[in-house]
C-alpha cells in the first residue's frame, strides 16, 4: 500500500524518489497524486517526508485536487536559466530541477527515477543534472519490481471497490455485447448478418465494444481482444477485423478497461461458441473449465502464486498439452502464465510464472486473475476463462464480477438443422 513507500525506499536504499510526466495514464504519477488533467508534471519525495507536486500554474486547480504540497514551475526563472545554460535546454531543465530538488530538502543520496515521458528527454537532462549535483546518484529499477509495484501489490479497500465498481462496468459491457450478437439474424452458411442484413465482421464488433465501453465512462487504454477462429488459438491476438462472424467457432473475449483518465483497470475473460460448438472445442473447454474450478477450490492465503501455475501445468500435461512446465516458449496447448496482479497496471505484482519469487503470494489485499486457457491456432481454435480475484483479510478469495460461463450460446433466430 501507499504507506508502505518509505519502508520500501529505507529497505532499496533510496533517499528520495523523483516520478516524471502527466498524471493520466501514469500509474507512479497517478498513484501519487489521484489522477487529474496536469501534464509535464513532476513529484520529489524524500524519504520520510511527504511528495511534493511540481505543476504548471496554468494546471493548479488540477493539481490542487491532489492534497498535496504544491510548487508551480513558475516559481524558478526559466528564461533566466536558459539563458546561463546558453540555450541548453536541457541544461536549463536540469538547473531548475536542482532547484526543486533543494526545495524538496535533497541534496544528496540515491534517488530512484519513474513515471512515463520521453526517455531522451529525461535521460539527457538527469546526465546534466549528474554533472551540476554529483552528490546525486539516479537510480533506475526493474519495472515488474520497483517500489512502486511493491507498494501497489496490496491494495487498501477504497482501491478495491474501484476495482470491484470497474467489475460491473465490465460485465455490463461484456453482456451488451452477448445480447447483441445472440440476437443477430444468421444467413444460410452460418455467418451473422448486422443490423442492415451485411455480413457482421469482427470490426464491427469491436467497434460496439469500445462504444458501449465510453458510454459507461471507462476506457480502453491497453486495448482489449475479440477474436474468432484462428485467431482465438493466439493468445494476445487482438482480433482480425475482416474476419466474419460465424457460428460454431470459439472467440475469446479478453476485455480490460479502466477507470477514465488512467485509473484502475478490471481484466475477464469469456470463451463463446455462437450456435453450436464441435466436439474438439468442447472437450478443449471442459478441460479449462475443470482446471479454472479447481483453482477456485484450492487457492489458500499466502501461498506462492507460482504454484498455481505449476498445478495448472501438471493439470493440462496430464491431459495431453503442452506447458510451460517442460516445453521452451509453447505455441500450443497451454502457453502462458495463470495470472497476474491487477490495479492502476493491467499486469501488476504477484506475478505467476514459474521463474517468480517465492514472495509473490496470495497475501490480503492482494487482486490477482485466474486465466487458465488452451490455444492450437492450426485447428482453428482457442479457449480462456478469467475472472478477477480478491484476496480477502479473512483468506477467502472474492471473484470481484460474477458473470455466466456459458460456452454454447443459443441464437434466438436460428435453429440448428
Amino acid at each position: 500500500m501507499k504507506s508502505d513507500l518509505d519502508a520500501l525506499m529505507q529497505t532499496r536504499n533510496l533517499d528520495a524518489l523523483i516520478v516524471f510526466g502527466n498524471a493520466e495514464h501514469n500509474p507512479p504519477m497517478y498513484y501519487l497524486t489521484g489522477g487529474g488533467h496536469v501534464s509535464h508534471a513532476t513529484i520529489i519525495k524524500k524519504r520520510g517526508e511527504e511528495p511534493i507536486y511540481f505543476h504548471a500554474d496554468m494546471e493548479r486547480d488540477e493539481a490542487a485536487k491532489s492534497g498535496l504540497k504544491r510548487i508551480p514551475y513558475t516559481t524558478y526563472d526559466y528564461e533566466e536559466l536558459y539563458k546561463k545554460a546558453k540555450q541548453d535546454s536541457l541544461l536549463a531543465g536540469a538547473m531548475r530541477c536542482e532547484l526543486m530538488f533543494k526545495d524538496a530538502g535533497v541534496t544528496s543520496g540515491r534517488v530512484g527515477v519513474y513515471g512515463m515521458y520521453d526517455l531522451s528527454s529525461i535521460f539527457g537532462m538527469l546526465t546534466q543534472l549528474g554533472k551540476l549535483a554529483p552528490a546525486l546518484e539516479f537510480v533506475g529499477e526493474p519495472q515488474q519490481d520497483s517500489i512502486f509495484m511493491r507498494a501497489m501489490e496490496t491494495k487498501d479497500e477504497a482501491e478495491v471497490n474501484r476495482i470491484r465498481k470497474m467489475g460491473k462496468v465490465t460485465t455490463t459491457v461484456v453482456d451488451k455485447v452477448r445480447q447483441y450478437l445472440i440476437s443477430c439474424d444468421v444467413r444460410d452458411d452460418e455467418v451473422l448478418l448486422d443490423e442492415d442484413g451485411a455480413p457482421l465482421t469482427v470490426g464491427d464488433v469491436h467497434s460496439k465494444i469500445r462504444l458501449w465501453v465510453s458510454e459507461q465512462g471507462a476506457e480502453l487504454p491497453s486495448g482489449f481482444i475479440f477474436a474468432i477462429g484462428r485467431d482465438a488459438g493466439v493468445p494476445h491476438s487482438a482480433g482480425n477485423p475482416s474476419d466474419l462472424m460465424r457460428l460454431g467457432q470459439t472467440i475469446v473475449f479478453d476485455i480490460y478497461p479502466a477507470e477514465a483518465g488512467g485509473g484502475y483497470y478490471y481484466d475477464f475473460t469469456r470463451t463463446w461458441s455462437l450456435g453450436y460448438a464441435t466436439p474438439e472445442a468442447q472437450a478443449l473447454y471442459d478441460q479449462v473449465k475443470e482446471i479454472f474450478d479447481q483453482l477456485m477450490d484450492n487457492f489458500d492465503l499466502n501461498a506462492p502464486f507460482k504454484d498455481y501455475h505449476r498445478m495448472t501445468c501438471e493439470f493440462f500435461e496430464s491431459k495431453g498439452h503442452l506447458s510451460p512446465m517442460n516445453t521452451k516458449s509453447p505455441v500450443e496447448g497451454y502457453v502462458h502464465s495463470l495470472g497476474h496482479g491487477v490495479g492502476l497496471n493491467i499486469h501488476e505484482r504477484p506475478f505467476s510464472n514459474l521463474t517468480a519469487s517465492d514472495d509473490q503470494r496470495l497475501a490480503p489485499g492482494v487482486i490477482i486473475t485466474s486465466e487458465p486457457g488452451l490455444y492450437y491456432p492450426e485447428k482453428g481454435m482457442g479457449v480462456r476463462i478469467e475472472d478477477t480475484l480478491y484476496v480477502r483479510p479473512d483468506g477467502a478469495m472474492e471473484k470481484l464480477a460474477e458473470y455466466p460461463y456459458d460456452f454454447v450460446l443459443p441464437m434466438k433466430k436460428w435453429k440448428q438443422k
